[in-house]
């Protein structure tokens, strides 16, 4: 909830924040090796999957377009081919996501904890 107040004194209570990066420390930070690699280690999981599920995603909408004998055979009842592979692209998204985030938690984020915290430790 925001107010009007005005924000407390600084008197000697108040814990001293440090000054936040200049653009100089960022771009020094950007241009660091440890950045680089935390940025291709990110591209090397991100850019493939991305392009694999891309590509699974236009299989599929080639197939009900092109191939609507194919998608339309009965596997059981009324269930058909298409109706598994749709089906299969929602479980593949929540894969993806599940896959990234543990990938994420393993990899990226130690590594931009640590940029972060020497980012802010030098300010």
């Amino acid at each position: 909830m925001a107010t009007d107040a005005p924000p407390p004194p600084g008197g000697t209570d108040a814990p001293a924040r440090p000054a936040p990066p200049t653009t100089p420390d960022f771009v020094d930070t950007q241009e660091s090796a440890e950045f680089g690699e935390l940025r291709q280690t990110y591209r090397s999981f991100a850019f493939p999957l991305t392009v694999a599920f891309i590509a699974w995603y236009l299989l599929f909408v080639l197939l009900s377009n092109y191939a609507g004998g194919f998608m339309g055979t009965k596997l059981f009842g009324n269930v058909n081919v298409a109706l598994v592979l749709g089906l299969a692209q929602f479980v593949s998204t929540f894969l993806i996501a599940w896959f990234y985030a543990r990938f994420a938690a393993r990899k990226l984020d130690p590594r931009a904890a640590a940029i972060k915290s020497r980012m802010e430790a030098d300010a």
